[in-house]
């Protein structure tokens, strides 16, 4: 079976570090690849890119057709997605831009690549504007298990402090003009699904390997273990229920939704502390990634 246009593309950026011909030649070229909104598979596309104020953008046109790709309907769903830029592979966590600074970036996107504007000009929908946000610290040298288990707490925590930061600076601005309670914008939304689903793939990864192995291997820490996976599970509660709330793109309950992310970031940061109290002298003596 013939390869698609897009997966010629891809083949052809992977195989010259990210130089193409065809109609991308000379084109700012990156691939995307997010999680199927409904089939959790994996999907890459490539995507013309914009640098503006700092971030790296790239805009759902869909060359100006009436509905958003699906690429853009996977992101909302799951945000942690993956960028390959040139030689480059990274994590980043998708937000589209909203208001006037969605406005602000658009323009700023026409005046480099001026065919988004007339994409706009065919279509009803407002095209999104999505900040590919990449973390600001450089990834630790890992060694040990213990490494690894620090690199992942220092990214939940970053993401925590940062969704708590945004929701208290949302709610510090007042009511709207027209004297509604604040809601919660897709900054928010978006940062806080990225942390739900680090913590869930985390705490899935400890309970399915980690734990059983440590089990096995230093008995004297069962008791420790089964008290984390306790915690597991209560910390997933509070999660889940957050998600719940953020299931639309608005959320129809902002002061709940407050109220449950301090008491997450609690328990949470109670965990996480207690976790490497315990483990980490453990996970210190087991190389990673593991050796056979």
């Amino acid at each position: 079976m013939p390869m698609s246009f897009n997966q010629t593309i891809i083949e052809e950026f992977r195989a010259n570090a990210g130089q193409v011909g065809g109609p991308f030649e000379g084109g700012d070229l990156l691939l995307l690849t997010t999680t199927g909104e409904r089939t959790g598979r994996e999907h890459t596309v490539p995507l013309g890119y914009v640098r503006a104020d700092g971030l790296l953008l790239v805009v759902a046109s869909a060359a100006g057709a009436p509905d958003h790709p699906q690429w853009y309907r996977n992101l909302l769903a799951h945000p942690v997605v993956r960028v390959e830029l040139g030689t480059e592979v990274f994590e980043t966590v998708a937000v589209p831009a909203e208001g006037t600074r969605r406005d602000r970036l658009f323009e700023a996107v026409v005046r480099a690549a001026p065919g988004y504007g007339d994409y706009q000009t065919h279509t009803e929908r407002l095209l999104p504007v999505v900040a590919l946000e990449r973390s600001a610290t450089e990834p630790p040298t890992v060694a040990s298990l213990a490494d690894k288990l620090l690199e992942v707490h220092t990214w939940l925590r970053a993401q925590l402090r940062h969704v708590r930061a945004e929701t208290e600076a949302h709610f510090a601005a007042g009511p709207a003009a027209d004297g509604r309670p604040p809601g919660l914008g897709l900054q928010i939304r978006q940062h806080c699904l990225a942390l739900c689903e680090g913590l869930t793939h985390h705490h899935a990864g400890e309970d399915a390997a980690i734990f059983p192995a440590l089990a096995r291997s230093h008995p004297q820490l069962r008791e420790t273990l089964a008290r984390l996976g306790e915690e597991h599970r209560s910390v997933g509660r509070i999660k889940d229920g957050l998600v719940g709330l953020l299931a639309g793109i608005g959320v129809a309950e902002p002061e709940r939704f407050r109220a449950e992310l301090a008491r997450m970031s609690a328990e949470l940061e109670a965990h996480l502390d207690y976790e490497e109290r315990e483990l980490l002298p453990v996970l210190a003596g087991i190389p990673f990634p593991p050796r056979r």
